[in-house]
């Protein structure tokens, strides 16, 4: 039974790895990347369309916020499941219901006429999502041997980073020539693309020992994952200690406990609970959480200041946002962060990746922050944050991924998307809410978003204060999540130390 693995010992290897990997892996690797950067895109793209649709669909901040969170919150609640679906069904075959599903919700939210109506498309674009995320790393696993599987990771681990970073960049590009519409429509072509790509090249795999669905398992992983997720969504709006954030969060805690009695109990479980007997398993998982907290809420927050405090149109925001991208895209193309690992090891590897993440972020807040910042202090920060990212995020997805049995790389998967998802909507969440904090104890404004208390200031000295009131909230929020990247840098090193101590078997 699945229940008794040890992640802690040697796992067997894969059946690529004596096979020498499948012979068209690059370019079935191009297929994945591509369509792992479309589901990515979609988390960041919308940052730079916020003026666009506070103004055209009267989006409120709460309405904005559910935009972007709607899509994160179903993948947040699915992916897991996702994750075990595609080991037991094939992972070709979720892969395609995935780019499917993606295409269409992506037509729904293009042609969107309200505010609820782009909320409900985001949300499908999420189940999507939520397949595509937990397949894509598992056939990666499944077609590259072990020579070559850190590389290959390296480079999946890059277009997921690339498409967090050049959401603002493209929809930039996107909104300064078509209405806000066309950031979604331009997924289709790239879904139907994706499809026709997926069929011919990618072999289909699945667990071949065909366990039971565990239904009640996802059920409950479901439910826990998305009212746990909520909670932390509403949290900002409603207040932290109110009935309307406490209750959904003990339900989801509660939830998800029962979900963890119900894995250790049933003989085919779809999340062997065992997994988290491995320091280098949980070690990894926790550095993956904070690094996108910080990431998630950072560029949420700085894609406005560049825009309503700084005053650049989206094109130009979207322009300054691209040196992290490029950051992260140059030194992983030229196989830095493999080199890295093999060189210091996977937990100095973490270590230096997110002490940069959180210098970066840093000098964001103190050199580039504020009203009258220097954009030199941004640029530092976003080639900071870049290096960061390129030398910690291949290393920590391996060990997560290498800490699991091949035959469940579906579910790994889910759980390394889970946490993605979860860190990017806690940050935007957790880091928006220390910023509203702050902006309200130095100004008294009751219009629903900032553009709005811009546009009812009475003069421009209240417009100036506003503003200054806006950017002192991100320095503080920025610092906040330098401050919780670096911790988790070092929570995240000392227990992959532990492990290598333990099996000092492979980086």
């Amino acid at each position: 039974m699945t229940a008794t693995t040890d992640p802690s010992q040697p796992q067997p290897p894969p059946a690529a790895a004596t096979t020498g990997g499948h012979p068209q892996r690059w370019l079935i690797l191009g297929v994945i990347c591509l369509a792992q950067l479309t589901v990515l895109l979609d988390n960041t793209v919308l940052s730079v369309a916020i003026p666009s649709l506070t103004t055209e669909l009267n989006a409120s901040t709460a309405d904005i916020q559910w935009m972007i969170n709607a899509y994160s919150l179903v993948q947040s609640g699915l992916l897991l499941t996702a994750g075990n679906a595609a080991d037991r069904y094939g992972r070709k075959l979720m892969l395609t219901a995935g780019l499917v599903l993606f295409g269409i919700g992506s037509l729904c939210a293009g042609l969107a006429q309200s505010s609820g109506q782009l909320i409900a498309a985001r949300a499908g674009m999420g189940i999507g999502g939520a397949l595509l995320m937990t397949t894509t790393l598992a056939v990666v696993i499944q077609i590259f041997d072990e020579a070559e599987r850190v590389k290959a990771i390296a480079l999946w681990a890059t277009v997921g980073s690339l498409g967090f970073a050049a959401g603002p960049l493209i929809g930039g590009v996107i909104l300064n020539h078509y209405w806000w519409g066309a950031i979604f429509l331009i997924n289709i072509p790239v879904a139907v693309l994706g499809v026709a790509a997926v069929v011919k090249l990618v072999p289909e795999s699945k667990n071949p020992q065909g366990d039971r669905p565990d239904l009640l398992g996802a059920l409950l992983s479901t439910i826990g994952m998305a009212t746990l997720v909520y909670a932390i969504i509403v949290g900002p709006e409603h207040g932290w200690t109110s009935g309307q954030v406490l209750v959904p969060a003990a339900v989801g805690v509660v939830v998800l406990a029962l979900f963890a009695l119900w894995e250790l109990r049933t003989p085919y479980p779809m999340l062997d609970m065992h997994f988290f007997r491995s320091p280098k398993f949980v070690g990894a998982i926790a550095g993956s959480l904070l690094v996108v907290f910080g990431m998630g809420g950072s560029l949420f927050l700085l894609t406005q200041h560049l825009q309503f405090v700084l005053g650049y149109e989206p094109l130009e925001a979207g322009l300054r946002m691209a040196p992290l991208a490029l950051t992260i895209v140059g030194l992983n193309l030229t196989g830095l962060g493999p080199k890295v690992v093999v060189k210091l090891g996977t937990p100095r590897t973490v270590v230096l990746g997110m002490t940069m993440v959180a210098a970066g972020l840093t000098s964001i807040a103190l050199l580039g922050g504020g009203t009258d910042g220097s954009y030199g202090g941004i640029l530092l920060g976003l080639v900071l944050f870049g290096a960061g990212m390129a030398v910690s995020q291949p290393a920590m997805a391996n060990a997560i991924m290498s800490a699991i049995p091949a035959e469940k790389a579906g579910v790994g998967a889910g759980i390394n998307g889970t946490l993605a998802e979860f860190g990017n909507g806690l940050g935007v969440a957790v880091l928006g809410a220390v910023l509203n904090a702050r902006f309200a104890a130095l100004v008294s404004v009751t219009a629903a978003s900032l553009p709005a208390a811009l546009a009812a200031a009475g003069s421009t000295a209240e417009r100036r204060q506003i503003a200054d009131a806006f950017a002192s909230g991100l320095q503080t929020s920025q610092l906040v999540g330098a401050a919780a990247v670096f911790a988790g840098g070092l929570v995240a090193a000392a227990m992959l130390a532990r492990a290598e101590k333990m099996s000092p078997s492979g980086v």
